[in-house]
């Protein structure tokens, strides 16, 4: 049966509440996966059903899946936990459009061996569906057991950290206009300290939403790790579900659109060669001129006061409302399809 994941992604039931990050407590990114090669650690990803974790590109130089574990429910790298359970991997997935010189497209996707039953350590994550938005200052967290310094060793306990996203205008002006695409989202502080690292990449980067936790990007690349100015680089998982749904026939995944409330401040940020903000253009028709209140002045040269017949054209918005040929009521053309009267003439 093909049903979305909806219903049950996004919902971490251990979760109240890297670079500069801390341990995460078991359990509380269930959706996190461990990547590894011939037993050590490269990279993360994200269960997104029972049986494809996401991740990124870049992390598959070679499309061999010889030798390739996934690891989920895992905690700590050393050592087996009792939440853990591990797969092979039988088909790697790059996006076709993938660039490993500009990192643009650093989407993929791994087919588990076989699906994977879910508890309460091990979940899919929601997608963020086309149309979210992720303003400047957006709370995100990102997970991964990478090094903790930018050439150090990785974590052995699962590493969590909360950055905020990064507008892409700002993100372009820090790495260089045209680098940072739509199909790329930011997210560190300005001061640096806190970031993703080696070994993060393919992870995670996901945002609260009610109850629900949603991904936002995959860990792609950074200048160093947690330097200030350089927000790390993530690709936007907005903009993939027609590819993800392509690739995966059932059990499709859940995607919700995450919503931004306030104002986006990165639409006010300009460096140089940074063209100006696009705004959406509706078509604009030319009002029409305005001709309401004005009468013929050769028809109606009323001034004063006093009554008499109306001379033909004086009052010309005047209309008759007629019922079976005889005169009811009076009204006022008020627009080239409406007239104006009054509501008891009306009545039955």
């Amino acid at each position: 049966m093909s049903h979305s994941q909806l219903n049950v992604c996004g919902i971490s039931p251990l979760n109240t509440r890297i670079v500069g990050g801390q341990n995460a407590p078991p359990g509380s990114w269930p959706w996190q996966a461990s990547l590894q090669k011939s037993g050590s650690l490269f990279c993360g990803g994200s269960l997104i059903n029972k049986e494809w974790v996401l991740t990124a590109a870049h992390c598959f130089p070679s499309t061999s899946t010889s030798n390739l574990m996934v690891y989920l429910g895992r905690q700590s790298q050393q050592g087996s936990s009792l939440n853990e359970v591990s797969r092979t991997v039988t088909q790697i997935i790059l996006h076709p459009k993938y660039n490993s010189k500009t990192s643009d497209n650093d989407m993929c996707l791994l087919k588990l061996s076989s699906p994977v039953t879910f508890t309460n350590y091990i979940r899919p994550v929601c997608l963020a569906a086309p149309g979210s938005s992720f303003y400047a200052g957006t709370t995100s967290w990102v997970t991964g057991w990478g090094t903790t310094s930018s050439g150090g060793s990785v974590s052995q306990i699962l590493q969590e950290v909360n950055v905020p996203v990064v507008g892409n205008r700002k993100c372009n002006c820090n790495y260089g206009v045209g680098s940072i695409t739509d199909n790329m989202i930011c997210a560190g502080l300005s001061a640096g300290g806190k970031d993703s690292c080696q070994g993060d990449s393919g992870g995670p980067i996901v945002s609260k939403q009610g109850t629900r936790w949603i991904q936002s990007g995959v860990v792609s690349f950074g200048h160093g790790c947690a330097l200030a100015n350089f927000p790390g680089v993530y690709a936007r998982v907005s903009q993939y579900q027609t590819w993800i749904n392509s690739q995966i026939s059932s059990d499709q995944p859940g995607f919700i659109t995450f919503s931004s409330f306030g104002t986006n401040s990165d639409l006010s940020v300009t460096c140089t060669g940074l063209p100006s903000v696009r705004t959406t253009t509706t078509p604009t028709t030319t009002p029409a001129p305005v001709v309401c209140g004005s009468a013929s002045a050769s028809l109606n040269s009323r001034i004063g006061e006093g009554s008499s017949l109306a001379t033909a054209g004086s009052w010309p918005w005047i209309a008759s409302l007629q019922k079976n040929g005889a005169h009811v009521c009076g009204g006022t053309l008020v627009a080239v399809d409406s007239v104006m009267s009054d509501a008891s003439c009306f009545s039955a």
